[in-house]
């Protein structure tokens, strides 16, 4: 009997050992920052989250031997909350990338953040051009879309339409200033003017004394640097105070299906827009699209789908590099072309711009649409390298001159 008892005791602690690797390695945990509850919710929110946990089961759940875990936080769209939500991640439940951050002045707050501890963070939501020009870091991804994109898409199609007066709608931060200044640039480039603008809160619901400044400016095209809500309201109230059937044409410089579904069809219908992604551009599109409604109820905006890939690349990166540490894995991702439903040949630069083709679009009208989501007209695809900033004009430190 004691030499049976000592037999079960050895077993019972081989086993034990053995077992002990497998338990002490730590989850994977990566980290998003969203607007999950005010104007920007439907452009990210739970669709980010859902895109992100999808692109984990896709990978395969676990890498370098450790369970792949997806935590959020909520930032209110209150930068100095973004940049206390992303200590938290990073030193105590010990994050070791960050994604989407909506918004561009959290975003710059939770990057700085992100680069005094030499995390990876990866932008899909905001969309300020700083950054990848004067907030750039050798860890920092600006993935999606950015004003400089955006403008560029939209502002030259419009002038070569001759649509060459403006004036601006813009939200008053970060975002909505480069909004308004790239496009600006752009007109004036292209022998447009601007005629005047007006800057207006952030998630304003009365957008009227804005407009009748907007009417009264007698300008051809109202760029609406602003986005989410705000630009749903904008298009709405426009549309009451008869600025469309006056002959001035709204112009949404970063708009989303989403939005175009709030607003409708008989609203929207007419009005160009650059997108980064949209669910029916091709078989790869629909099939990542027809996954994520099955969770949602909707399709995905391009910053969720950026979400996706994005999260994707940074994995197969780790498990490439056999490491979390940020400088083998930011190589890798640098290194190796992107090519998922996304984006075809895209790439990240040295000051961290994933450069991918952008897409013009038109908003359909009623009766051009087959149903419900059914809602843009393709009218150009522009090049990577024609649609963002030439790496030459970059002001980013991290670029050599």
């Amino acid at each position: 009997m004691k030499t049976i008892l000592t037999g079960l005791l050895v077993s019972a602690m081989v086993a034990t050992s053995s077992a002990a690797p497998a338990q002490t390695k730590p989850p994977l945990k990566l980290g998003g920052i969203l607007d999950m509850s005010s104007l920007y919710a439907d452009i990210t929110g739970v669709g980010s989250e859902t895109a992100a946990k999808m692109a984990v089961e896709d990978f395969g759940g676990e890498v370098l031997g450790r369970k792949i875990e997806i935590v959020v936080g909520d930032h209110l769209n209150k930068a100095d909350l973004a940049a206390n939500i992303a200590r938290d991640m990073f030193d105590n439940q010990h994050v070791e990338m960050l994604f989407d951050v909506a918004a561009s002045a959290t975003a710059l707050a939770a990057g700085e953040i992100a680069k005094a501890r030499n995390k990876i963070v990866i932008f899909n939501g905001p969309g300020s051009i700083r950054l990848s020009n004067e907030a750039c870091g050798p860890y920092t991804v600006h993935y999606v879309f950015d004003t400089y994109g955006q403008a560029n898409v939209t502002g030259l199609a419009a002038v070569k339409q001759g649509l060459d007066t403006w004036f601006f709608l813009t939200a008053d931060y970060a975002f909505g200033h480069d909004l308004e200044k790239d496009t600006a640039n752009v007109v004036i480039k292209h022998g447009g003017k601007v005629l005047g603008d007006v800057r207006h809160p952030l998630n304003t619901s009365d957008f009227s004394s804005f407009l009748l400044q907007a009417q009264a400016s007698k300008a051809k095209v109202i760029g609406l640097a602003n986005a989410g809500g705000d630009t749903i309201n904008a298009i709405k109230q426009g549309a009451e105070f008869g600025l469309m059937k006056g002959g001035q044409k709204m112009s949404p410089l970063l708009a989303f299906v989403t939005d175009i579904d709030s607003v409708g069809l008989q609203t929207a219908q007419g009005l160009l827009l650059a997108e980064a992604f949209y669910w029916d551009l091709n078989d790869d599109t629909r099939a990542f699209s027809k996954r994520f409604m099955e969770r949602m109820k909707r399709p995905p905006t391009s910053a969720q789908a950026g979400v996706y890939s994005s999260v994707l690349h940074y994995l197969q990166a780790v498990k490439a590099a056999g490491t979390t540490d940020s400088a083998p894995v930011m190589k890798i991702m640098k290194d190796t072309p992107i090519n998922d439903m996304f984006a075809k040949n895209g790439h990240i630069r040295a000051d961290g711009r994933m450069v991918h083709d952008m897409y013009l679009f038109e908003v359909k009208k009623p009766s051009e649409s087959k149903g419900r989501w059914d809602d843009y007209k393709l009218l150009a695809t522009v090049p990577g390298d024609q649609a963002f900033q030439p790496l030459s004009e970059s002001r980013c430190p991290l670029v050599k001159k």
